[in-house]
C-alpha cells in the first residue's frame, strides 16, 4: 500500500503546500498562477515519487492524467467550449489545463481571477430534471438539428449540467 498511487500524491500534497500567485491579469486587477510556474514546482515532486503528468486533448477534452510507473493513474477531465475561435480555445486549454491539475492535487488556490472578479459567487444547481429534460428534447429532434440544439441547450443551461452530463449529451447520435 505504501507504492500505491494514492499514497504517492498524499507524500506530493503534503510536499507542495499552497500554490502562489505571481502573475498578473490586467483586465480584473487580479492574480494569477501560470501553468509553467505550477508544473516547474511539481516536477522535482513527481520525479521524487515515479509520477508522470501529461494533459492531452481528447475528444474536445482536456484531460490531465498523472500515472505512476505501474500503470495506475487518476485522471480528470474538462470538455472544452464548443464555439470559440483558435485563440480563445488556446486560453482556454491553459485555463484548464491549470485548474484541472490543481483541482487533482487538491491544491491550496483562491479563484481571484474568476467568480471573485464579478464580485458575486456563480451559484450552480445541478439538477437530474434540467438534464433529462434536455436529453428528452436532444433525442427528440432530427440529427441535422441536434448540433444546434445542444449549443442553445449549453447557453441557456450550462451551469446547470455537469460537464459528465453534458458529454453524454453530445454522444446522442
Amino acid at each position: 500500500m505504501k507504492n500505491s498511487i494514492y499514497n504517492k500524491l498524499f507524500q506530493l500534497q503534503s510536499e507542495i503546500g499552497s500554490v502562489s500567485k505571481k502573475q498578473n491579469n490586467p483586465f480584473f486587477n487580479s492574480g494569477y498562477f501560470d501553468i509553467n510556474a505550477l508544473i516547474e514546482v511539481l516536477q522535482p515532486l513527481l520525479k521524487k515519487y515515479e509520477l508522470v503528468l501529461i494533459q492531452p486533448i481528447v475528444d474536445g477534452c482536456v484531460k490531465t492524467i498523472i500515472a505512476d510507473l505501474d500503470g495506475n493513474s487518476v485522471e480528470s477531465e474538462l470538455p472544452l467550449p464548443l464555439t470559440l475561435d483558435a485563440p480563445k480555445v488556446g486560453a482556454a486549454i491553459t485555463y484548464f489545463r491549470r485548474y484541472s491539475l490543481v483541482s487533482l492535487l487538491a491544491l491550496r488556490a483562491v479563484d481571484d481571477d474568476g467568480n471573485d472578479t464579478i464580485g458575486t459567487p456563480v451559484a450552480v444547481a445541478v439538477t437530474d430534471d434540467v438534464f433529462t429534460n434536455a436529453l428528452n428534447h436532444l433525442k427528440k429532434q432530427t440529427p441535422q438539428k441536434r448540433p444546434m440544439i445542444l449549443e442553445k441547450i449549453r447557453k441557456e443551461k450550462g451551469n446547470k449540467i455537469t460537464a459528465a452530463q453534458y458529454k453524454k449529451l453530445e454522444a446522442i447520435k
